[in-house]
């Protein structure tokens, strides 16, 4: 009876064994493989911020949230290759975005949130600021907020006599390659704010920043009409993916 009592124990170990090993083969199937990936970006991030991880990792990082059941790397990836970097994906249009392979309408919709307060973020480092002695946070701001946009914008930048940020306006949208600007609106505008000058910013939606000749000529209609009422034009500032120019510093006004 012994050795029969013996044996039973014998196999009833040896049945057990592979049972407990199935039931951790079966609990680690249960756990994707990037989350071992995830942690590690967490932790990369957390250590070095931002500047440690590439523009694709770094949209990995916010893709977690907004994927959480998906392995976000292959997206992140079709993403940046479709549009070229990070910040040409979160200024894509939300229907481009949904063009690639795992984003549907609703992170699309989370992407152009996390756009839109980088945005306001960048809008408040230089609202209230004196603009000309910030003008690497104006700029940032201006690439920003029209850099991928795909038609062109006329955007004023309105300030008072310490050169402060009184309003930024979009006071026209126009197509791809154009956008009627009317000398007398803008004046008018400024003065209705009590601006004592103001900076012309507008997107060129080829990239391609260096300024037209259309773009001087009507330069130099609103500084002509804003020059007699006591309202100085800074500058002009185009704005492309590629870069920005500024009239100014081309020395073209």
């Amino acid at each position: 009876m012994g050795k029969v009592d013996d044996e039973r124990a014998f196999f009833s170990e040896a049945w057990t064994e592979p049972q407990q090993t199935s039931q951790k083969k079966a609990a680690a199937a249960e756990k994707p493989h990037y989350h071992g990936h995830r942690d590690r970006l967490r932790e990369r991030f957390v250590a070095g911020g931002a500047d440690a991880l590439p523009d694709y990792e770094l949209l990995e990082l916010l893709l977690f949230r907004l994927i959480p059941r998906v392995d976000t790397k292959p997206i992140a990836k079709a993403l940046i290759g479709r549009f070229g970097s990070l910040a040409e994906v979160l200024g894509a249009p939300a229907s481009l975005l949904e063009e690639v392979k795992g984003i549907g309408p609703a992170v699309a919709t989370d992407l152009k949130v996390i756009a839109a307060t980088a945005q306001r973020m960048a809008r408040g480092e230089v609202r209230g600021r004196e603009v000309l002695s910030n003008w690497t946070q104006l700029l940032d701001y201006c690439r920003s907020a029209m850099a991928f946009e795909s038609r062109e914008q006329f955007r004023i930048l309105f300030l008072d006599k310490k050169n402060g940020l009184i309003a930024d306006e979009v006071q026209q949208t126009g197509t791809v390659d154009h956008t009627p600007v009317y000398p007398r609106e803008v004046v008018k505008r400024a003065l209705e704010l009590s601006a004592s000058a103001i900076i012309l910013v507008h997107n060129h939606p080829s990239g391609d920043p260096t300024p037209s000749r259309a773009d001087i000529e009507m330069t130099k209609q609103i500084i002509d009409t804003a020059k007699p009422l006591g309202i100085a034009v800074h500058d002009h500032i185009i704005i492309g993916r590629k870069g920005n120019a500024s009239m100014k510093g081309l020395l073209l006004i």
